[in-house]
């Protein structure tokens, strides 16, 4: 690993820990094992980090949820798998995952969200092809979006709210309520 990706791993290791609220460079240098000029020399400023290892954290996502896609032929199943894909990253690393959700209500332009959300718009597509779709790809897409994020913001809340992490239960209610908001009734095709 060279040194702008040490200080990128750092980076994400301090959000995963302290999430984007009290990130420090600080906290980046002490992991990475380098010097401030060191930092400054790949980065330029804390921004510059901290956006690097938002981009890495979405690089890591997309491919966590290309990987997902590839699962099933079934593009309803494809879609299951890629929307529990979704919530399970950000059940693992809620912090990263505000930091990340933060970035993109900002209006950061982040390559691969846009391509994970495109992603998301290709298996609806798909869907559609087989006639198991009900109402237009794009408001399917948007129901789906909002289920996901709904699910991982109740890993990212639970800390506050004072309660446990979703139950499966909870999150498979969710991800099964937008399907059938989606899925014409004839051919739900639905697994777990």
């Amino acid at each position: 690993m060279d040194t702008r990706e040490t200080l990128i791993a750092a980076a994400l290791e301090v959000l995963e820990e302290n999430g984007e609220a009290t990130f420090s460079t600080r906290a980046v240098l002490d992991i990475a094992k380098v010097s401030a000029p060191t930092l400054y020399h790949h980065f330029g400023n804390a921004d510059g980090i901290l956006s690097a290892a938002l981009a890495e954290a979405f690089a890591q996502f997309l491919k966590s949820k290309q990987q997902a896609a590839k699962k099933s032929p079934d593009p309803v199943t494809a879609l299951v798998v890629g929307w529990n894909d979704y919530v399970r990253f950000a059940a693992a690393r809620p912090r990263l995952y505000a930091a990340m959700l933060s970035r993109v209500l900002q209006g950061g332009q982040i390559p691969a969200a846009e391509q994970a959300f495109h992603l998301l718009l290709d298996q609806l597509r798909a869907v559609a092809a087989q006639g198991r779709l009900a109402i237009k790809v794009e408001a399917a897409a948007d129901r789906m979006w909002a289920s996901a994020n709904a699910a991982s913001l109740l890993y990212v809340t639970a800390r506050f709210r004072k309660v446990s992490p979703p139950s499966q239960e909870v999150l498979n209610d969710l991800r099964e309520s937008a399907l059938r908001s989606i899925l014409s009734s004839n051919k739900k095709g639905r697994t777990r």
